[in-house]
């Protein structure tokens, strides 16, 4: 006979910010995330001799990959440092949906019998790195020596060299940057709102995660002024525009020192090392889907079916209805994320009768690189211990809107156990594949597209994403000429929908234009 699932419960929390003032002061994400790790433990009010006992038996230790320094291998180097030998060491690819990927797993291996106490934990020091290459720092006093040369993702992101030769890289798009426009642009079109009312909803939205941000301590911005609605929505000076509709200030802000650890058990470990059980938070449900990674090849580009998925399994899989869930914190590296969630869960988005977020999201809070979500567990652990809320609910996202990871947390044991490994990762359901073409030809409709603006506030590249006319196969264009990238960003004209020509160049890239089509 199966024994029946352990149950596993959240007992201690931590997070801590170092913000850099001179440059011999810079951490590297290590050392945050061992400061971190001792919040969790002494979150626990344990005695000492007791949390030293629960930090003996810690044998599964889950790290989100850090964009900061390219240790070889994190996990195992946490493990020397706490003087533990954990039968789990696991980390993974990169991507923002890691602290729920990786919180999940550890639920299922400690309801497994397979973990006693897990560590799950996260951490970046870009704003270390930042200071350090305006240094000419290359190997920093007193940081783990880089393994054989090898770039930081951080280091690689900045040269592009981590993306992979594709239709979207050939037409000089595939950055966060670039791909988040596209939906925000293709969800004002689909709910037929004008560009003011949209960029005016975004800077709203925005303003009051600011104000939110300015309350939490960890948060970068903390006590700081927030930004305002006005300031937001002007694309000019220190708010210049990145691609359209996206200023600076609605992109997430990457140069931050913020680390942050969950810890976990199962109920009866708990009872056995004496925590409190108002220390207690359950997690009741989880679930993680991804859309394809070429976002090209997605059905539209006003939804994303693994958001919704993973949102609704995480729902089912904890008994709960949406109605239910007193808290949220949406990852929110732009303003389209936390719209898209209002939109699948029927709340209006300029006024969701719940606010979005705990911490201010990623442009105000932080906790740049992969890890916000694993502050948000931080938070929503602290925020359901006050005993007046009981359900909250945090999704993380990752890639370009690629992957999604949702899950729900408890003040409540849960009837069943709703975090079962094979729903930690699934490909979103089954849909239409949009037929694509790589060379595209011919009158044509635009469905979504972004400019993309240089350092000067000069725009440099316009990105269209559009359909055949003969066939309603999809394509991938750049502008061809100066008027069509001009009426790309009309004030007040829509360009989504509108016709024009698309034809192939030289170089192999396709060009669309509105010139051609309206001399014809």
């Amino acid at each position: 006979m199966t024994a029946a699932p352990k149950i596993p419960v959240l007992i201690g929390v931590g997070q801590v910010k170092h913000q850099v003032n001179v440059l011999e002061n810079a951490v590297e994400p290590l050392h945050l995330i061992l400061d971190a790790v001792q919040h969790a433990i002494g979150d626990t009010g344990l005695p000492q001799d007791t949390q030293d006992l629960l930090k003996s038996r810690v044998d599964s230790i889950s790290v989100v990959p850090t964009w900061t320094w390219p240790y070889e291998n994190l996990p195992d180097l946490l493990a020397q440092k706490m003087n533990v030998r954990p039968q789990y060491l696991e980390t993974n690819e990169h991507g923002g949906h890691n602290p729920g990927f990786l919180l999940h797993k550890a639920a299922a291996r400690i309801a497994e019998g397979a973990a006693d106490i897990a560590v799950v934990c996260g951490g970046e020091a870009l704003a270390s790195m930042a200071a350090l290459q305006k240094a000419s720092v290359k190997e920093p006093k007193g940081w783990t020596k880089r393994p054989h040369n090898q770039k930081s993702f951080f280091e690689v992101m900045q040269d592009q060299s981590y993306m992979s030769d594709s239709i979207g890289t050939q037409h000089g798009i595939g950055m966060p940057v670039q791909v988040y426009p596209l939906y925000e642009n293709g969800l004002r079109a689909h709910r037929r709102q004008s560009l003011h009312d949209n960029i005016c909803e975004s800077a709203e939205l925005y303003a009051k995660f600011a104000k939110v941000a300015s309350t939490v301590p960890t948060a970068w911005t903390y006590g700081q002024t927030p930004v305002s609605a006005a300031t937001l929505m002007v694309p000019t000076g220190k708010n210049r525009m990145i691609s359209t509709p996206y200023p600076l200030l609605m992109n997430a802000f990457n140069n931050v020192n913020q680390a942050a650890v969950c810890l976990l058990t199962s109920t009866e470990t708990a009872a056995e090392l004496g925590i409190s059980e108002d220390k207690w938070i359950y997690p009741a449900g989880g679930a993680g889907y991804h859309d394809s990674k070429d976002f090209w090849l997605r059905p539209n580009f006003y939804s994303s079916p693994a958001i919704e998925k993973a949102i609704d399994e995480a729902l089912r899989s904890a008994s709960l209805q949406k109605d239910q869930i007193d808290l949220f914190d949406v990852y929110s590296c732009f303003p389209v994320v936390p719209k898209l969630v209002c939109q699948h869960l029927g709340f209006p988005i300029g006024a969701p009768p719940k606010t979005m977020t705990l911490l201010g999201g990623l442009t105000s809070f932080g906790g740049a690189g992969n890890n916000y979500s694993m502050h948000a567990f931080v938070g929503m652990v602290q925020a359901l211990r006050q005993g007046d809320k009981h359900h909250g609910l945090v999704l993380a996202n990752g890639g370009v809107l690629t992957h999604q990871h949702a899950i729900i947390l408890s003040t409540q044991a849960p009837k069943k156990f709703g975090l079962p490994l094979g729903q930690a990762d699934h490909p979103a359901p089954e849909v239409n594949v949009v037929p694509f073409d790589d060379h595209a030809e011919g009158r044509a409709t635009i469905e979504t597209y972004t400019v993309d603006f240089d350092r000067h506030g000069k725009a440099v590249r316009g990105h269209i994403v559009g359909r055949l006319r003969h066939n309603d196969h999809r394509f991938i264009a750049n502008h061809a000429d100066t008027s069509t990238l001009i009426e790309l960003l009309h004030p007040v004209l829509e360009a989504i929908g509108r016709e024009g020509l698309v034809s192939r160049c030289k170089d192999g890239r396709n060009l669309f234009t509105f010139e051609k089509a309206s001399s014809l």
